[in-house]
């Protein structure tokens, strides 16, 4: 089993093709519990409960226009914090998009749970926000390190200083998202540059990067950026899809 790192991108006929390996994974794992449709629990954290009911309603026709399963969509507004009954009895975990530091909030007090889930080998796929507090130290905002701009305001989720915070743990290295179309690479870059994280990669929209036992492997219509700190400064080099 693995773990998906999309990088974003939202249309309400997309195919999902991000997500098939995904929920190939997921209907493994229920077939080996003894269930014919694998479930899906989805986390979201929006603004507001309209918003979050919308949007819960989106989640569940995308995963559905992918493949057979059962998604349990659990949607809440920002500040409130999820319990670990939405964990209970599923065979893959969902972490949508939205504002990063809200979600990493949100998801505080399942984080022991998660990773000993994911180590268990429940497949695992973060979109955007999701993607970005899988990481051991995960970038979650800001466009500016010290008084220098380094990204878009656009991009900041709300946060003005590049901020840095322990993520889940499910990889080693910080994940930025949204590259080439919100130009988060630059913000990684320079957090790379400055210290605040050890390099990583920057994912762009509709493309995700999978990591398993012996997998990386990127499938979707867009690059993975990858950011190295090396003797001779910061390194930027793609994997393609």
């Amino acid at each position: 089993m693995s773990i998906h790192l999309v990088g974003g991108g939202w249309a309400d006929d997309y195919d999902g093709a991000v997500y098939r390996e995904f929920l190939v994974e997921a209907g493994a794992r229920a077939l080996a519990s003894g269930r014919d449709i694998p479930r899906i629990a989805v986390l979201l954290v929006h603004e507001d409960a309209l918003s979050a009911s919308d949007w819960a309603d989106k989640y569940r026709d995308q995963l559905l226009r992918v493949g057979t399963c059962e998604p349990v969509v659990t949607a809440i507004v920002e500040g409130a914090l999820f319990t670990s009954s939405v964990l209970s009895g599923i065979d893959g975990l969902f972490i949508g998009g939205g504002l990063t530091p809200a979600y990493l909030d949100a998801v505080a007090p399942l984080v022991d749970e998660i990773r000993m889930l994911v180590a268990d080998s429940l497949p695992y796929v973060g979109l955007s926000a999701g993607a970005a507090i899988a990481a051991d130290t995960a970038i979650i905002g800001g466009w500016k390190i010290g008084d220098v701009p380094v990204s878009a305001e656009a991009a900041s989720e709300d946060l003005d200083d590049v901020t840095v915070a322990e993520g889940l743990g499910l990889v080693d290295l910080a994940i930025d998202v949204h590259a080439a179309q919100w130009g988060t690479l630059t913000r990684l870059v320079a957090a790379t540059e400055a210290g605040l994280v050890d390099g990583g990669i920057a994912i762009d929209e509709y493309t995700v990067l999978i990591v398993g036992d012996d997998l990386l492997k990127v499938v979707g219509t867009g690059s993975i950026w990858q950011v190295d700190r090396t003797d001779d400064g910061v390194l930027v080099s793609t994997l393609g899809a």
